[in-house]
Protein backbone atom coordinates (compact mmCIF):
# COMPACT_ATOMS: atom_id res chain seq x y z
CA UNK A 1 0.00 0.00 0.00
CA UNK A 2 2.40 2.54 0.68
CA UNK A 3 3.81 2.90 -3.23
CA UNK A 4 0.11 3.71 -4.38
CA UNK A 5 -0.43 6.30 -2.03
CA UNK A 6 0.08 10.37 -2.25
CA UNK A 7 1.20 11.11 1.33
CA UNK A 8 1.07 14.65 2.95
CA UNK A 9 4.10 16.40 2.20
CA UNK A 10 6.69 17.21 5.11
CA UNK A 11 6.30 20.99 4.72
CA UNK A 12 2.34 20.23 5.02
CA UNK A 13 2.43 18.12 8.29
CA UNK A 14 5.37 20.43 9.87
CA UNK A 15 2.94 23.78 9.19
CA UNK A 16 0.39 21.93 11.26
CA UNK A 17 2.49 20.64 13.75
CA UNK A 18 4.05 24.53 14.13
CA UNK A 19 0.95 26.45 14.36
CA UNK A 20 -0.66 24.05 17.14
CA UNK A 21 2.51 24.73 19.05
CA UNK A 22 2.28 27.94 18.29
CA UNK A 23 -0.99 28.30 20.37
CA UNK A 24 -0.61 26.06 22.98
CA UNK A 25 -3.79 25.53 25.57
CA UNK A 26 -4.44 23.55 28.37
CA UNK A 27 -6.86 20.96 29.51
CA UNK A 28 -10.65 21.12 28.57
CA UNK A 29 -9.10 24.40 26.94
CA UNK A 30 -8.38 23.53 23.84
CA UNK A 31 -11.09 26.01 21.53
CA UNK A 32 -8.37 26.99 19.10
CA UNK A 33 -7.08 23.66 18.71
CA UNK A 34 -9.79 21.91 18.28
CA UNK A 35 -11.61 24.42 15.93
CA UNK A 36 -8.57 23.80 13.72
CA UNK A 37 -8.72 20.05 13.27
CA UNK A 38 -12.12 20.26 12.85
CA UNK A 39 -11.58 22.82 9.69
CA UNK A 40 -8.74 20.73 8.48
CA UNK A 41 -11.10 17.11 9.31
CA UNK A 42 -13.92 18.70 7.41
CA UNK A 43 -11.94 19.84 4.28
CA UNK A 44 -11.24 16.03 3.74
CA UNK A 45 -14.92 15.24 3.82
CA UNK A 46 -15.12 13.68 6.79
CA UNK A 47 -17.72 13.25 9.14
CA UNK A 48 -17.26 15.40 12.16
CA UNK A 49 -18.56 15.32 15.79
CA UNK A 50 -17.74 17.95 18.03
CA UNK A 51 -18.15 18.94 21.49
CA UNK A 52 -17.20 14.96 23.52
CA UNK A 53 -15.65 16.24 27.17
CA UNK A 54 -15.89 19.85 25.33
CA UNK A 55 -13.49 20.35 23.19
CA UNK A 56 -13.15 16.78 21.60
CA UNK A 57 -13.56 15.73 18.35
CA UNK A 58 -13.94 12.56 16.03
CA UNK A 59 -14.19 12.15 12.36
CA UNK A 60 -15.66 9.44 10.86
CA UNK A 61 -14.32 7.11 7.84
CA UNK A 62 -16.16 4.39 6.31
CA UNK A 63 -13.93 1.96 3.73
CA UNK A 64 -15.07 1.78 0.40
CA UNK A 65 -14.99 -2.19 0.36
CA UNK A 66 -18.13 -2.69 2.42
CA UNK A 67 -18.89 -3.34 5.74
CA UNK A 68 -16.43 -4.32 8.28
CA UNK A 69 -15.09 -4.14 12.03
CA UNK A 70 -14.74 -0.74 13.45
CA UNK A 71 -11.66 0.75 15.21
CA UNK A 72 -10.60 3.84 17.05
CA UNK A 73 -7.36 6.18 16.34
CA UNK A 74 -6.36 8.83 19.22
CA UNK A 75 -4.58 11.63 19.48
CA UNK A 76 -4.07 13.83 22.70
CA UNK A 77 -4.35 17.89 22.10
CA UNK A 78 -3.88 19.55 25.22
CA UNK A 79 -0.55 21.35 26.32
CA UNK A 80 1.20 22.03 29.71
CA UNK A 81 1.43 24.90 32.29
CA UNK A 82 5.01 25.01 31.02
CA UNK A 83 7.18 28.18 30.12
CA UNK A 84 8.79 27.52 27.02
CA UNK A 85 12.90 28.09 26.79
CA UNK A 86 12.93 27.16 23.36
CA UNK A 87 14.19 29.82 20.99
CA UNK A 88 12.76 28.77 17.52
CA UNK A 89 10.76 30.24 15.03
CA UNK A 90 8.02 28.27 16.33
CA UNK A 91 7.89 28.99 19.71
CA UNK A 92 4.83 29.30 22.12
CA UNK A 93 2.97 32.45 22.15
CA UNK A 94 0.88 31.58 24.80
CA UNK A 95 2.92 32.87 28.16
CA UNK A 96 3.02 30.04 30.80
CA UNK A 97 1.45 27.29 28.42
CA UNK A 98 3.94 24.85 25.97
CA UNK A 99 3.68 21.82 24.19
CA UNK A 100 5.73 20.27 26.44
CA UNK A 101 5.05 16.18 25.92
CA UNK A 102 4.74 16.62 21.77
CA UNK A 103 0.66 16.51 21.56
CA UNK A 104 0.97 19.10 18.89
CA UNK A 105 2.88 16.28 16.72
CA UNK A 106 0.41 13.35 17.59
CA UNK A 107 -2.37 15.56 16.45
CA UNK A 108 -0.63 16.11 13.19
CA UNK A 109 0.48 12.71 12.54
CA UNK A 110 -3.43 11.55 13.08
CA UNK A 111 -4.39 14.55 10.79
CA UNK A 112 -2.41 13.60 8.25
CA UNK A 113 -3.39 10.17 8.49
CA UNK A 114 -7.12 10.89 8.34
CA UNK A 115 -6.55 13.03 5.16
CA UNK A 116 -4.56 10.20 3.55
CA UNK A 117 -7.20 7.55 4.23
CA UNK A 118 -10.01 9.99 3.53
CA UNK A 119 -8.34 10.14 -0.09
CA UNK A 120 -7.73 6.16 -0.27
CA UNK A 121 -10.34 4.61 1.82
CA UNK A 122 -9.11 1.00 0.88
CA UNK A 123 -10.89 -1.22 3.49
CA UNK A 124 -13.64 -2.56 4.98
CA UNK A 125 -15.36 -1.26 8.06
CA UNK A 126 -15.11 2.23 9.72
CA UNK A 127 -11.75 4.40 10.90
CA UNK A 128 -12.97 6.58 14.14
CA UNK A 129 -10.24 9.59 14.48
CA UNK A 130 -10.17 10.34 17.96
CA UNK A 131 -8.70 13.88 19.22
CA UNK A 132 -8.90 14.13 22.99
CA UNK A 133 -8.51 17.01 24.82
CA UNK A 134 -7.26 16.43 28.63
CA UNK A 135 -4.70 14.20 28.72
CA UNK A 136 -2.95 15.73 31.05
CA UNK A 137 -3.66 15.05 34.51
CA UNK A 138 -7.23 15.64 34.04
CA UNK A 139 -8.65 12.44 32.54
CA UNK A 140 -10.19 13.72 29.27
CA UNK A 141 -10.16 10.35 28.20
CA UNK A 142 -12.21 8.89 30.81
CA UNK A 143 -14.67 12.79 29.95
CA UNK A 144 -14.72 11.71 26.73
CA UNK A 145 -16.11 7.99 27.78
CA UNK A 146 -18.80 9.79 29.55
CA UNK A 147 -20.37 11.60 27.05
CA UNK A 148 -21.33 8.58 25.08
CA UNK A 149 -17.91 7.93 23.49
CA UNK A 150 -17.70 3.95 22.71
CA UNK A 151 -22.38 4.01 22.29
CA UNK A 152 -21.79 6.94 19.64
CA UNK A 153 -18.63 5.08 17.73
CA UNK A 154 -19.02 1.43 19.07
CA UNK A 155 -15.08 0.16 18.34
CA UNK A 156 -13.65 -3.38 18.07
CA UNK A 157 -10.04 -2.22 19.13
CA UNK A 158 -8.32 1.36 19.73
CA UNK A 159 -5.09 2.50 19.09
CA UNK A 160 -2.84 5.56 20.06
CA UNK A 161 0.68 6.57 19.72
CA UNK A 162 3.35 8.50 21.88
CA UNK A 163 6.47 10.14 20.88
CA UNK A 164 9.59 9.02 23.47
CA UNK A 165 12.93 10.90 24.06
CA UNK A 166 15.88 8.94 24.21
CA UNK A 167 14.98 6.39 21.44
CA UNK A 168 16.35 7.33 18.34
CA UNK A 169 14.31 8.69 15.69
CA UNK A 170 12.98 5.70 13.12
CA UNK A 171 12.53 3.14 16.05
CA UNK A 172 9.59 1.93 17.95
CA UNK A 173 8.86 0.10 20.84
CA UNK A 174 5.23 -2.06 21.66
CA UNK A 175 5.09 -4.10 24.71
CA UNK A 176 3.16 -7.35 24.72
CA UNK A 177 1.21 -6.00 27.90
CA UNK A 178 2.04 -3.60 30.74
CA UNK A 179 3.22 0.20 29.18
CA UNK A 180 2.86 2.79 31.49
CA UNK A 181 1.73 2.70 35.19
CA UNK A 182 -1.28 3.65 37.08
CA UNK A 183 -1.43 7.09 38.81
CA UNK A 184 -3.28 8.47 41.91
CA UNK A 185 -2.55 11.67 44.11
CA UNK A 186 -2.93 13.08 47.39
CA UNK A 187 -3.20 15.69 49.38
CA UNK A 188 -2.41 15.38 53.41
CA UNK A 189 -2.89 18.14 55.91
CA UNK A 190 -1.36 17.62 59.59
CA UNK A 191 -2.57 20.12 62.33
CA UNK A 192 -1.18 20.34 65.30
CA UNK A 193 -0.89 23.19 68.04
CA UNK A 194 1.51 25.98 66.67
CA UNK A 195 3.51 27.54 69.52
CA UNK A 196 7.21 29.88 69.94
CA UNK A 197 9.86 28.25 68.48
CA UNK A 198 11.67 28.21 71.76
CA UNK A 199 8.66 26.61 73.76
CA UNK A 200 8.38 23.40 71.38
CA UNK A 201 6.93 21.86 74.72
CA UNK A 202 3.96 23.94 74.39
CA UNK A 203 2.68 22.63 70.76
CA UNK A 204 1.91 19.74 68.72
CA UNK A 205 5.17 19.81 66.04
CA UNK A 206 3.23 19.49 62.53
CA UNK A 207 7.16 19.82 61.08
CA UNK A 208 8.59 16.93 63.06
CA UNK A 209 5.92 14.72 62.47
CA UNK A 210 5.83 15.47 58.68
CA UNK A 211 9.80 15.26 57.88
CA UNK A 212 9.49 11.98 59.49
CA UNK A 213 6.93 10.77 57.03
CA UNK A 214 8.70 12.34 54.11
CA UNK A 215 12.25 10.06 54.99
CA UNK A 216 9.67 6.93 56.08
CA UNK A 217 7.15 6.36 53.71
CA UNK A 218 9.33 5.26 50.72
CA UNK A 219 10.03 2.36 52.86
CA UNK A 220 6.24 1.17 52.41
CA UNK A 221 7.92 0.53 48.69
CA UNK A 222 11.36 -0.35 49.46
CA UNK A 223 10.42 -2.65 52.74
CA UNK A 224 6.89 -4.03 51.52
CA UNK A 225 6.67 -4.08 47.92
CA UNK A 226 7.52 -7.50 45.96
CA UNK A 227 10.65 -6.67 44.12
CA UNK A 228 9.25 -7.68 40.91
CA UNK A 229 6.53 -5.27 41.21
CA UNK A 230 7.56 -2.00 40.35
CA UNK A 231 5.98 1.17 42.41
CA UNK A 232 6.74 3.95 43.47
CA UNK A 233 5.54 6.72 46.30
CA UNK A 234 7.13 10.55 46.20
CA UNK A 235 6.15 12.88 48.43
CA UNK A 236 6.79 16.19 45.67
CA UNK A 237 5.36 19.56 47.73
CA UNK A 238 5.92 20.47 51.40
CA UNK A 239 3.80 23.36 52.65
CA UNK A 240 4.04 24.30 56.41
CA UNK A 241 5.00 28.16 58.23
CA UNK A 242 6.33 31.84 57.15
CA UNK A 243 8.55 32.94 59.86
CA UNK A 244 11.54 31.66 62.10
CA UNK A 245 10.30 31.33 65.39
CA UNK A 246 7.01 29.97 64.84
CA UNK A 247 6.17 26.62 64.79
CA UNK A 248 3.40 26.27 62.92
CA UNK A 249 -0.25 24.77 63.16
CA UNK A 250 -0.51 22.89 60.05
CA UNK A 251 1.48 21.28 57.14
CA UNK A 252 0.28 20.69 53.59
CA UNK A 253 1.72 17.33 51.75
CA UNK A 254 1.60 16.49 48.64
CA UNK A 255 2.17 13.42 46.69
CA UNK A 256 1.33 10.55 43.94
CA UNK A 257 1.51 6.61 44.22
CA UNK A 258 2.69 4.72 40.93
CA UNK A 259 2.27 1.13 40.30
CA UNK A 260 1.01 -1.68 37.49
CA UNK A 261 -0.73 -3.94 40.04
CA UNK A 262 -4.53 -3.20 41.14
CA UNK A 263 -4.35 -5.38 44.58
CA UNK A 264 -0.50 -3.78 44.95
CA UNK A 265 -2.37 0.13 44.69
CA UNK A 266 -4.67 -0.79 46.98
CA UNK A 267 -2.00 -2.12 49.58
CA UNK A 268 -0.24 1.01 49.30
CA UNK A 269 -2.82 3.60 49.87
CA UNK A 270 -3.69 1.44 53.12
CA UNK A 271 -0.04 1.10 54.14
CA UNK A 272 -0.12 5.09 53.37
CA UNK A 273 -2.83 5.54 56.14
CA UNK A 274 -1.74 2.87 58.41
CA UNK A 275 1.71 5.47 58.33
CA UNK A 276 -0.13 8.63 58.89
CA UNK A 277 -2.53 7.95 61.69
CA UNK A 278 0.43 6.02 63.39
CA UNK A 279 2.78 9.30 62.88
CA UNK A 280 -0.39 11.97 64.33
CA UNK A 281 -0.77 9.48 67.24
CA UNK A 282 2.60 9.35 68.27
CA UNK A 283 2.17 13.24 67.90
CA UNK A 284 -0.82 14.07 69.03
CA UNK A 285 -1.70 15.23 65.45
CA UNK A 286 -4.87 15.58 63.66
CA UNK A 287 -4.95 14.26 59.95
CA UNK A 288 -7.03 14.82 56.82
CA UNK A 289 -5.55 12.66 53.34
CA UNK A 290 -7.14 12.85 50.53
CA UNK A 291 -6.39 10.54 48.24
CA UNK A 292 -7.50 10.58 44.84
CA UNK A 293 -7.03 7.10 42.46
CA UNK A 294 -6.46 8.90 39.31
CA UNK A 295 -5.48 6.90 36.20
CA UNK A 296 -5.29 3.20 35.93
CA UNK A 297 -2.48 1.04 34.53
CA UNK A 298 -2.09 1.50 30.19
CA UNK A 299 -1.96 -2.11 29.48
CA UNK A 300 -1.93 -3.42 25.68
CA UNK A 301 -3.47 -6.26 24.49
CA UNK A 302 -1.05 -8.63 23.53
CA UNK A 303 -2.32 -9.70 20.76
CA UNK A 304 -3.18 -6.29 18.77
CA UNK A 305 0.32 -5.51 19.90
CA UNK A 306 1.60 -8.44 18.04
CA UNK A 307 -0.08 -6.90 15.04
CA UNK A 308 1.43 -3.07 15.99
CA UNK A 309 4.08 -4.30 16.19
CA UNK A 310 4.57 -5.80 12.71
CA UNK A 311 3.36 -2.82 11.32
CA UNK A 312 5.81 -0.98 12.21
CA UNK A 313 8.47 -3.67 11.59
CA UNK A 314 6.80 -3.41 7.80
CA UNK A 315 7.10 0.89 8.07
CA UNK A 316 10.05 1.14 9.92
CA UNK A 317 12.72 -1.95 9.46
CA UNK A 318 12.61 -5.04 11.67
CA UNK A 319 15.35 -4.43 13.67
CA UNK A 320 14.11 -0.33 14.65
CA UNK A 321 11.35 -2.22 16.45
CA UNK A 322 11.93 -2.98 20.49
CA UNK A 323 9.35 -5.32 21.88
CA UNK A 324 10.69 -6.14 25.15
CA UNK A 325 11.34 -2.59 26.70
CA UNK A 326 10.68 -2.02 30.11
CA UNK A 327 7.48 0.05 31.15
CA UNK A 328 7.33 3.33 32.53
CA UNK A 329 6.22 4.53 35.73
CA UNK A 330 4.96 7.46 34.28
CA UNK A 331 1.17 7.10 33.54
CA UNK A 332 -1.51 7.72 30.53
CA UNK A 333 -5.53 8.07 30.04
CA UNK A 334 -5.64 5.95 27.02
CA UNK A 335 -5.78 3.39 30.05
CA UNK A 336 -9.21 4.76 29.96
CA UNK A 337 -9.88 3.27 26.76
CA UNK A 338 -8.26 0.05 26.59
CA UNK A 339 -10.20 -0.74 29.75
CA UNK A 340 -13.43 -0.25 26.94
CA UNK A 341 -11.83 -2.51 24.47
CA UNK A 342 -8.97 -3.88 23.30
CA UNK A 343 -6.29 -1.03 22.87
CA UNK A 344 -2.59 -0.83 22.09
CA UNK A 345 -0.25 2.25 22.79
CA UNK A 346 3.29 2.48 21.29
CA UNK A 347 6.20 4.67 21.64
CA UNK A 348 7.84 6.20 18.87
CA UNK A 349 11.49 7.31 19.10
CA UNK A 350 12.35 11.46 19.16
CA UNK A 351 15.70 11.00 19.58
CA UNK A 352 18.42 10.29 21.39
CA UNK A 353 19.01 13.57 22.44
CA UNK A 354 15.55 14.87 22.85
CA UNK A 355 14.48 16.73 25.90
CA UNK A 356 12.64 14.85 28.31
CA UNK A 357 8.96 15.15 27.94
CA UNK A 358 7.68 18.16 30.13
CA UNK A 359 10.73 19.91 29.98
CA UNK A 360 10.61 23.66 28.93
CA UNK A 361 13.00 22.59 26.02
CA UNK A 362 11.60 19.86 25.03
CA UNK A 363 10.44 19.81 20.62
CA UNK A 364 8.49 17.37 19.18
CA UNK A 365 10.63 16.16 16.22
CA UNK A 366 9.21 16.72 12.98
CA UNK A 367 11.03 14.24 11.16
CA UNK A 368 8.40 11.86 13.16
CA UNK A 369 5.45 13.16 11.05
CA UNK A 370 5.83 10.81 8.24
CA UNK A 371 6.83 7.85 9.68
CA UNK A 372 3.27 8.28 12.08
CA UNK A 373 1.03 9.14 9.34
CA UNK A 374 2.78 6.21 7.39
CA UNK A 375 2.34 3.81 10.45
CA UNK A 376 -1.67 5.18 10.99
CA UNK A 377 -2.33 3.96 7.38
CA UNK A 378 -0.60 0.97 7.49
CA UNK A 379 -1.94 -0.28 10.68
CA UNK A 380 -5.88 0.80 9.41
CA UNK A 381 -4.68 -1.37 6.21
CA UNK A 382 -3.21 -4.62 7.55
CA UNK A 383 -6.66 -4.27 10.69
CA UNK A 384 -9.39 -3.45 8.24
CA UNK A 385 -7.91 -4.69 4.35
CA UNK A 386 -6.50 -7.69 5.04
CA UNK A 387 -7.94 -8.79 8.21
CA UNK A 388 -5.43 -9.19 10.70
CA UNK A 389 -7.92 -7.21 13.53
CA UNK A 390 -7.69 -9.57 16.13
CA UNK A 391 -11.28 -11.88 16.68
Amino acid sequence: MLNTIQWPGQQELQAWRHDFHRHPETAFQEHRTSARVVELLTSFGLEVHTGLAGTGVVAVLKGNMGDGPSIGLRADMDALHVTELNTCEHASQNAGRMHACGHDGHTSMLLGAAKTLAAHPDFKGTVHFIFQPAEENEGGARAMIADGLFERFPMDAVYSMHNWPGLPVGTAAVHSTAVMAAFDIFDLTLSGKGCHGAMPHLGKDTLLAACQLVTHLPALIAREQEVHKPAVLSVTSFNAGDTYNVLPEQVKLRGTVRCFDMAQRAKIEQRLRDAINATCLLHGLESHLDYRVSYPATINDPRHAEVCADVLAQVLGEGQVQRDLKPSMASEDFSFMAQQCPGVYIWLGNGEDSASLHNPKYDFNDANLPLGVRYWVELVGSLLREGKLPA
